[in-house]
């Protein structure tokens, strides 16, 4: 909520800078209104040009050009704080350093490669062409379908560990879940495990104290806050680290959508039943995680001389148990990893395609995607909240009920409460668990993580879940999707200023 509050801030001051301006021109400047219009109006022509030139995307830019167009200075000013300004920005340029430094790690078996090409496994070549993140099939998957399942599970194999521990989150906040872990957390230091935490400092702004990682260092535990928040830079830098993992040795690691507060194991929920999931790995997959850990992490204080320490041998044997790609999803991308893996299961799924996301913000590729496999007969459902965490946000998310119910696509509301699962599942076959939300932010602004899974047996626990989930849902109807002027016109507006919440 803080979040949204800053940024619609942000906002205000961008329109009263714009109005301001042209204030300041009339009263000074009258004489040479005229000149003065023209060459803004020009310049934002150009920048509005060279956006459309240089776009892949058209509808995520959209927002951007008419932004410029109606308001130049606003609009370029945001551009410039809140759009893809990675080259000037320090730590992702250190990011993007590591990545590249670290791509000898992900080696890819050939002979698996060959068998992938050879059954024509497209949506898992798609990620292997177009990231280093590798494929296994030597990996045990365990899915949970609430967060007070999951929680029980990491407590137990933290407490196991006996050379490191790494952990990345959005959100950690006091309370029952997080002092459970950090007692865990405090002992193991002790002995002289290496525990890491990564957090995101506007994620966790309102929790915790800004020398929280001097508090822990106290306990040999060592944190880094992701992108540490500044009166300015901090507020503009539009990136966060939304990834939750965390990793224990190499031999086991766990994600999903839990992170560390109470809400996500249903201790003290505003906002009824809080669904969310997690998954278990263990497994050569593990190290792609591992090496998503460490880049940001070594991005940030270059600690590792050698990550290969930290890698753990499965021995790539035993029962093929299905394909695992643990991928990363970053900014700096040139592809829209997140969206793209999406949209190639939209488009792949021949019987059905379950969706449970607690945003629905999408772009006209997602939308039309997801239309046209309705109407080929696939049965698209997607769960969304029945009670949101963000009004604004949760209207955005209703002003694309109509078109997809028009077309085909069946939405339901979870009438208990919360959605927080980010979970895609297609005829039996693929799925995808992960950190990646169907909003603006996940997709094109976010540091995301998300686990692929082909011929997986622990698919079917996936699959009984959505059965579950159904029960506890209301489907909307053609009544429930309809929007009166007023809340269209405001549908709108707040969709050309979706990169801001």
């Amino acid at each position: 909520m803080l979040n949204a509050v800053k940024r619609v801030a942000i906002v205000a001051l961008g329109i009263l800078l714009q109005f301001g301006f042209a204030i300041v021109i009339r009263l000074f400047f009258y004489n040479y209104l005229g000149i003065i219009t023209l060459f803004y109006n020009i310049l934002s022509i150009l920048i509005v040009l060279r956006i459309l030139k240089e776009s892949t995307r058209l509808s995520n830019d959209i927002p951007w050009m008419i932004l410029i167009l109606i308001f130049p200075i606003f609009g370029t000013l945001l551009l410039i704080t809140l759009g893809r300004n990675y080259s000037k920005n320090r730590l992702l340029k250190h990011i993007f350093e590591c990545e590249n430094k670290y791509n000898k790690y992900l080696v890819q078996d050939k002979n698996l490669k060959k068998e992938i090409d050879d059954k024509k496994l497209d949506n898992i070549k798609y990620i292997i062409n177009r990231t280093n993140y590798f494929v296994s099939t030597n990996n045990n998957i365990t899915y949970y379908n609430f967060g007070e399942k999951f929680y029980p599970e990491l407590l137990k194999e933290l407490k196991k560990a006996e050379k490191f521990i790494f952990m990345e989150y959005f959100i950690v906040n006091k309370g029952v879940m997080w002092n459970n872990i950090l007692d865990i957390l405090k002992e193991k230091a002790s002995q002289g495990v290496d525990v890491r935490i990564l957090y995101d400092d506007m994620g966790s702004i309102a929790m915790l104290s800004t020398n929280y990682s001097k508090q822990l260092a106290k306990y040999n535990i060592k944190c880094i806050p992701f992108n540490k928040l500044t009166p300015f830079r901090g507020i503009f830098m539009n990136n966060r680290d939304h990834r939750k993992i965390t990793i224990i040795d190499g031999k086991v690691a766990f994600s999903g959508g839990v992170n560390l507060s109470d809400e996500y194991i249903n201790v003290n929920s505003k906002l009824g039943v809080w669904k969310d999931n997690g998954i278990k790995i263990v497994g050569s997959a593990i190290w792609n995680l591992t090496v998503m850990f460490l880049t940001l992490w070594n991005a940030n204080i270059n600690e590792d001389k050698d990550i290969t320490k930290f890698k753990y041998d499965f021995e790539n044997k035993g029962e093929n148990n299905g394909y695992v790609i643990p991928y990363g999803v970053a900014p700096l991308h040139k592809d829209l990893i997140g969206e793209d893996v999406y949209i190639n299961i939209i488009n792949s799924a021949k019987d059905y395609l379950y969706i449970m996301t607690p945003y629905l913000i999408i772009d006209t590729d997602m939308v039309n995607s997801l239309c046209r496999a309705a109407k080929r007969g696939v049965d698209i459902r997607i769960i969304i909240p029945g009670i949101p965490d963000k009004k604004i946000v949760y209207t955005q998310t209703t002003s694309f009920f109509k078109v997809l119910h028009d077309n085909g696509v069946k939405i339901y509301k979870y009438t208990k409460g919360f959605v927080h699962s980010k979970v895609f599942l297609s005829d039996n076959i693929r799925a995808v668990v992960g950190t990646i939300n169907m909003d603006y932010r996940s997709l094109y602004l976010h540091f995301e993580n998300g686990i692929y899974m082909e011929d997986v047996s622990e698919i079917g626990e996936i699959l009984k879940d959505f059965k579950e989930t159904f029960k506890d849902c209301k489907q909307l109807n053609d009544k429930d999707v309809k929007s009166g002027f007023i809340k269209s016109l405001w549908q709108a507006v707040l969709r050309l200023f979706a990169p801001l919440f």
